[in-house]
């Protein structure tokens, strides 16, 4: 028994270190599918030969790595779609360079770190990481293009080109901008998300422009830094873009992207007047002109009528067309005399009911105020000719505006139909001077008739008032003539029109935590005096809009156990708002219209739109009201 006894304990011990070590290594399995599961993150994977980074893994990929080829991308992004395949080819050439080129991809939605910190405003965005520093790429998105211009910048020798901007201090500002005969100055701030984006698109446009005989400056100063110009300068924004001619400054109105701002600064160096040579080519102008032209007449160049008049034409250059002449042939032929200014209408344009031209004579103390004065007063014939060229630059704040769309059609076949209407609408508006009247084509403005509510009405001509706040009012279908459009004028200064709302339908229900508002419900809803409303301005086709989207359904159902508060968002591109204060000037925007002041919404100004900061932005200014309340 006592021998058995040994072998008993024997085995069991036995037993026991096996068991033992079984639980150790299930232990040890277990510890590594932990290890492995917290390692998901940072994990990399391969998506047909794409490389899939994260915010957790992107470091450790490209830290050691002289290159990487970076796509930042959003799933729901059609272009992103498109070139999937394209990239993925890419990404087969490039494996087989040598050394081979790493292609990547990150869904910037997922990795919203990553496309803050690269800047990322846009789907699909190319990016070529060089040790460690972004060079953007803007070329055409075909696999050979993007792979020359990767192994370009693989090469051991390569580098940036220098910087084109300029940047000034206020210690140069002047000694460079009083010299320049133009130069276009960006005042910007470090932190300022719009400046970041604006960033390469300006330097990109001070490289092309450098290149041009004579070149034209890009410059940027730090306002931050410099606030001397800042005040100086009234910079109350950022960015602010000025021209400068010989250091004075004028506003800068044109695009912000590459091109735009490249076109736009061409146009901006050539001459604010032109010269005319001929009594032949001002009856030209004449004849064929669709707008007023200004014409002045002066000695020579060293006349100082003709210098004012040169430095006033270079305040109205986007606007309105003027001309110069020296030529006594020209003037002996429009009966000029020296250092007067003719505002002329074009033929098509003449009536009886207005004279063919206005004067003015630049005294030695005629001011730049005056001059200007004059050419916008006379900018308009009685009824001018109101088109998508000129809409914005000449009838964009002329309001109470009559518009009569017809067939507008100045060519010889046509021009008697197109003018009997019009002479309809001279005999009416020579009673109402205190209003804008004019003429548009049906067919250029085929969609603002639909919007109206006019494209079906079965009438040769139909009417429209746009007043101001963008309020408009239509003319119901009736046999036009001057009594009938006089009488629906006449209707109007009386406040017997109801304005026109273009709106979606109304939701019959309301699904989901984001109310849906529309035209027709925006004043019963957003300016309900009863609740606060946050409010969102959306585009369809916005993509920081669609990005927002999760974010801002997740806030609504947050704040959803408020009484006092609604949530809401509408389509600003199929809505009317006919307040003011509620204008979209970009998408989205963000706004909130607190009980008690709905005249003025506080609009969401954080460069950060999550759920933290949405939330932090609408407690704090309802906490603030709701205090104000309680104290009185």
């Amino acid at each position: 028994m006592g021998r058995w006894s040994v072998v008993t304990v024997l085995v069991l011990v036995f037993v026991h270190v096996l068991c033992t070590r079984a639980e150790e290594a299930v232990e040890d399995d277990m510890d590594k599918e932990e290890e492995e599961e917290e390692d998901d993150g940072a994990a990399l994977l391969d998506e047909n030969g794409v490389f899939v980074l994260t915010d957790e893994n992107f470091d450790s990929f490209t830290g050691d790595k002289d290159i990487v080829l970076l796509e930042f991308y959003a799933p729901w992004c059609g272009h992103c779609k498109t070139f999937a395949p394209e990239y993925e080819q890419l990404a087969a050439m490039l494996a087989e360079d040598s050394p081979p080129i790493p292609v990547a991809k990150i869904d910037a939605t997922a990795a919203p770190g990553l496309a803050k910190r690269f800047d990322v405003s846009g789907y699909p965005t190319l990016k070529i990481l060089k040790k460690g520093k972004p060079v953007d790429y803007d070329g055409a998105r075909t696999k050979d293009a993007i792979a020359e211009r990767a192994r370009e910048v693989a090469e051991p020798g390569w580098a940036p080109h220098p910087e084109a901007t300029i940047v000034l201090t206020t210690n140069d500002f002047d000694s460079v901008v009083n010299e320049a005969e133009i130069i276009l100055v960006e005042f910007y701030a470090p932190w300022c998300g719009h400046c970041k984006r604006l960033a390469p698109e300006y330097e990109k446009a001070a490289q092309e422009l450098a290149k041009r005989s004579p070149p034209i400056p890009l410059a940027k100063v730090d306002a931050t830094a410099e606030s001397a110009l800042v005040s100086r300068f009234q910079v109350s924004g950022y960015p602010t873009l000025k021209i400068f001619r010989k250091g004075r400054a004028y506003e800068y109105n044109g695009p912000r992207d590459k091109y735009g701002i490249v076109s736009h600064m061409v146009a901006q160096a050539g001459p604010a007047s032109k010269q005319l040579h001929s009594a032949r080519q001002l009856q030209t102008l004449l004849g064929q002109g669709t707008s007023v032209i200004n014409v002045g007449a002066f000695s020579g160049e060293d006349s100082s009528g003709y210098k004012l008049y040169l430095d006033t034409a270079n305040t109205l250059r986007d606007d309105f067309k003027l001309y110069h002449t020296f030529n006594t042939t020209v003037k002996t032929a429009m009966k000029l005399a020296d250092d007067q200014v003719l505002s002329l209408l074009p033929e098509r344009f003449y009536s009886t009911f207005e004279p063919k031209s206005y004067s003015m004579h630049i005294e030695d103390d005629t001011s730049e105020d005056q001059l200007r004065n004059f050419v916008v007063k006379h900018a308009l014939s009685l009824v001018g000719q109101r088109t998508q060229d000129n809409e914005q630059k000449l009838y964009k704040d002329r309001h109470p505006l009559v518009v009569v769309f017809y067939g507008v059609d100045f060519s010889f076949d046509y021009r008697k139909a197109t003018q009997f209407w019009r002479k309809k609408v001279l005999a009416v508006a020579k009673e109402f001077p205190e209003m804008t009247f004019a003429i548009s084509d049906e067919e250029e403005y085929e969609t603002e008739l639909s919007q109206l509510g006019l494209s079906d009405s079965g009438e040769e001509v139909n009417v429209a008032i746009f007043d101001s706040g963008e309020r408009k009012f239509i003319m119901e279908p009736v046999e036009f003539d001057s009594d009938a459009l006089q009488d629906f004028v006449l209707a109007f200064k009386k406040g017997q029109l109801k304005p026109v709302i273009r709106s979606q339908p109304v939701p019959k229900t309301q699904k989901g935590p984001v109310h849906v508002v529309v035209g027709k419900t925006f004043e019963r809803i957003v300016l309900d005096p009863s609740r606060h409303v946050l409010l969102e301005l959306y585009a369809p086709w916005c993509g920081h809009c669609k990005k927002l989207q999760p974010v801002y359904e997740h806030l609504a159902s947050q704040l959803s156990g408020r009484d006092d508060l609604i949530v809401a968002k509408m389509d600003a591109t199929a809505n009317d708002i006919l307040h003011e204060a509620y204008k979209s000037e970009g998408f989205p925007t963000i706004l909130l219209a607190l009980r008690g002041r709905k005249d003025s919404p506080v609009k969401f100004e954080g460069e950060n739109r999550d759920l933290e900061s949405l939330s932090m932005f609408v407690e704090e200014h309802i906490g603030e009201v709701d205090s104000a309340k309680d104290e009185l």
